[in-house]
């Protein structure tokens, strides 16, 4: 079960083209391309129970003043990626403002596009 190259190479350029950006940039538009209509994100902040749908999610990235906009450090970080036929895991780090975000992703492959299904979150400042 070797991670496909190509499969990795494609999540990581997703990461970096929708994710990251999109978090960095508050543009939802970016995110809505790399995460499943169905995602839900669980975990904690602060040490706060965290669960929220995307829709739920999208709304709060759309209406807070981006990482961008703020002019404050802004850092997301891809540590590993492992891929399987048409499932995959990345874990990830995403530093911004007061948050030190430790993150597991699980991805689907959908009609050939590596998509987000659940996102699960710890932050651990």
């Amino acid at each position: 079960m070797e991670t496909n190259n190509q499969d990795k190479a494609a999540i990581e350029q997703a990461l970096e083209t929708y994710y990251f950006k999109g978090i960095y940039e508050g543009n939802v538009d970016l995110l809505k391309q790399v995460m499943n209509t169905g995602t839900l994100l669980f975990g904690d902040v602060k040490g706060q129970p965290y669960a929220k749908t995307l829709d739920v999610y999208l709304d709060g990235v759309k209406n807070r003043v981006s990482p961008k906009d703020s002019g404050k450090p802004f850092e997301g970080k891809t540590i590993f990626v492992k891929a399987v036929n048409s499932i995959a895991v990345a874990e990830v780090t995403v530093k911004m403002y007061d948050f030190n975000y430790y993150e597991f992703l699980s991805f689907h492959k959908i009609d050939g596009k590596w998509l987000i299904v659940n996102k699960m979150i710890s932050d651990i400042n």
